[in-house]
């Protein structure tokens, strides 16, 4: 079976903005799209070691009608291009919708490793906010959480690793699972 590394797109990809409460909020215009620093290196660098790099990606202003479909799929495809990634996994639903793929719950990961014949046990879910890794314990990955100091509440139950950054939680994968 194939191991793989899930990742949260909007603040661990690509840049996330914040709004005035400072939580953090996808680019809603392509003038605000930008890959993170050292995004690419990294993802290389897991392909390299035999991940498949999967984004998982909740977009609930889909659902709410304050984004077009069409530009979370632009975002996506920018994303999957510029970072190497095999796949994006979309949720479109809100909370209210209580779909099996909106993170916190594990569809996503759960769903892509029965597609691509994935050892969740073997795989990493990287993400910068609690749902992010909430979704990779329920699916039996290890987490990292990328540490942004959103205002928001932290992962309930620890993750296995904190980062700064892609490039440092690449490492972390690197040198447990090289």
């Amino acid at each position: 079976m194939r191991r793989a590394v899930f990742l949260d797109r909007d603040g661990v990809l690509n840049a996330a903005l914040l709004d005035a409460a400072r939580r953090p909020v996808p680019p809603r215009v392509r003038e605000e799209f930008a890959i993170l620093p050292g995004v690419p290196e990294a993802c290389a660098s897991l392909r390299a070691a035999g991940f498949m790099l999967i984004g998982c990606t909740n977009q609930p202003d889909i659902a709410r009608g304050t984004t077009p479909r069409e530009f979370v799929d632009w975002v996506n495809q920018s994303v999957v291009q510029a970072a190497g990634l095999d796949e994006m996994r979309l949720c479109p639903h809100a909370d209210a919708e209580q779909c099996h793929c909106r993170k916190p719950r594990p569809g996503m990961l759960t769903d892509a490793a029965a597609a691509h014949g994935i050892d969740l046990s073997r795989s990493w879910m990287v993400g910068d906010r609690w749902r992010d890794v909430a979704a990779g314990q329920a699916a039996g990955c290890r987490t990292i959480f990328i540490q942004r100091f959103y205002a928001e509440a932290a992962p309930v139950q620890p993750p296995d690793a904190i980062a700064a950054d892609l490039p440092q939680a690449a490492a972390i994968i690197l040198k447990d699972f090289p």
